[in-house]
């Protein structure tokens, strides 16, 4: 017993013999390394999941309400719009000199679950995300018809949908709906290409085919006796009379405080207009201190759980005065004795921490679908990567540091002591 691995392979032995209590530690570090590295996985991906969802787009213009509510409701389909905004309104914006292009959209219907958006092919021409990437499809292309619809790349998976699909729009936001626009269903023109953003989870359909499966409702409902068939509402006059939000792209970004002022002091009617980037800074703003708040709750259970290796050591050196007198008698030094319970201490940490990775990537695997389907975060499986890391060493680290203080124990005990029988 001269050689470290030969000590490691005893404290390992060592371990295997107690693997009852061993593995209740493990799993105590373990839990608390998983909430740690979980807390921080949501958090970055989340941020960047946000960040990516749209760019390229200098305003978003809603009805007034408060800049995060018209963040969420119009790019992340999160929450409902106070009020719309009327279709003169939106044209008289639109025609300003310092707009390059719009897109309008209009919000309110679902489908099995996934918001319907009503806009105009320019969605598809000048929606962009992550950076500088535009929308690409999979498979078909935009709308033509007035009961074309595209979908996004989770509609299609999750509901199993290829091109020439009939779709049939509900009304409202519900998951189970009992009031369907069943007399006026659609076809899958198009499946958009993977996102990981809002759009992957959005059923998108022309503005006019909003006007057509609402002509014959009044005030949420469809009298009796007045339903429009689909072929008699194409020859209807189908211009939107509202709209809910649209995104303004300008032709210099110069004009971009002017062009919000005007907005935000529209007389005609009420309305708001935020910078995509800043509501985004003023959401974080908004949940940093619970970020913060998040971290030290993990942080102080991952200290938790090395407390609780730490008692589990010093408790079992008292029922292993014997065990380590024995060892001291056959020749082993002090130093190897102090060298075993460091080891003990730092193979309870490594496999505590490795465990930990391997319940983070579980949960993440089978909380990734529902986050996506709930909130429209896309969380990725990526490798761990240097945060995670550092923070498997540093436990590891504040692991050994605690196990000394039993291994100091340990190595001042004399072998008469060990060998001292106590009435």
């Amino acid at each position: 017993m001269t050689t470290i691995g030969t000590i490691i392979r005893l404290a390992g032995r060592s371990l295997w013999n107690r693997r009852g209590t061993a593995m209740l530690t493990v799993f105590s570090i373990a839990v608390s390394v998983t909430l740690l590295l979980g807390v921080e996985r949501i958090r970055t991906e989340t941020r960047s999941s946000f960040a990516n969802t749209i760019s390229g787009t200098d305003l978003i213009v809603g009805a007034r309400s408060g800049d995060l509510n018209l963040l969420l409701y119009s790019v992340f389909r999160i929450g409902n719009a106070t009020n719309n905004i009327s279709w003169t309104t939106y044209r008289e914006l639109a025609q300003r000199r310092e707009v390059a292009w719009t897109i309008p959209v209009s919000l309110g219907d679902s489908h099995r679950g996934f918001r319907v958006m009503g806009t105009t092919a320019d969605y598809f021409r000048h929606y962009r995300f992550a950076g500088d990437r535009n929308l690409q499809f999979a498979a078909g292309g935009p709308f033509d018809d007035l009961f074309d619809a595209v979908i996004g790349a989770d509609v299609a998976r999750q509901l199993g949908y290829v091109q020439g699909q009939s779709v049939v729009i509900a009304h409202g936001l519900g998951a189970t709906s009992f009031v369907n626009h069943d007399d006026k269903p659609f076809v899958v023109k198009g499946i958009l290409k993977k996102t990981g953003t809002p759009v992957d989870r959005t059923v998108h359909v022309s503005l006019e085919a909003i006007e057509a499966i609402h002509a014959d409702w009044q005030s949420g409902a469809r009298p009796r006796g007045a339903e429009i068939s689909a072929e008699d509402v194409r020859r209807l006059e189908l211009r939107p009379r509202a709209i809910t939000a649209f995104f303004v792209g300008l032709k210099s970004r110069a004009a971009t405080f002017r062009l919000q002022r005007a907005i935000n002091e529209y007389p005609e009617e009420p309305l708001s207009a935020i910078i995509p980037g800043v509501a985004l800074q003023s959401l974080w703003d908004l949940v940093g201190i619970v970020e913060v708040a998040l971290l030290a709750v993990s942080a102080f259970v991952v200290l938790a759980g090395l407390l609780g290796l730490l008692t589990t050591i010093l408790t079992n050196l008292n029922e292993r005065r014997r065990e380590m007198a024995v060892l001291r008698s056959v020749g082993a030094r002090p130093w190897h004795i102090f060298t075993l319970l460091m080891s003990e201490a730092g193979l309870l940490a490594v496999c505590g921490v490795a465990a930990g990775f391997g319940l983070l990537y579980l949960c993440l695997a089978i909380a990734a679908p529902f986050i996506e389907h709930r909130f429209g975060i896309f969380i990725a499986l990526n490798p761990p990567g240097s945060y995670d890391l550092a923070i498997g060493a540093i436990v590891v680290s504040v692991a050994l540091l605690l196990g000394a203080i039993p291994a100091f124990r340990a190595y001042r005990n004399a072998l008469a002591d060990g060998l001292t029988i106590r009435l």
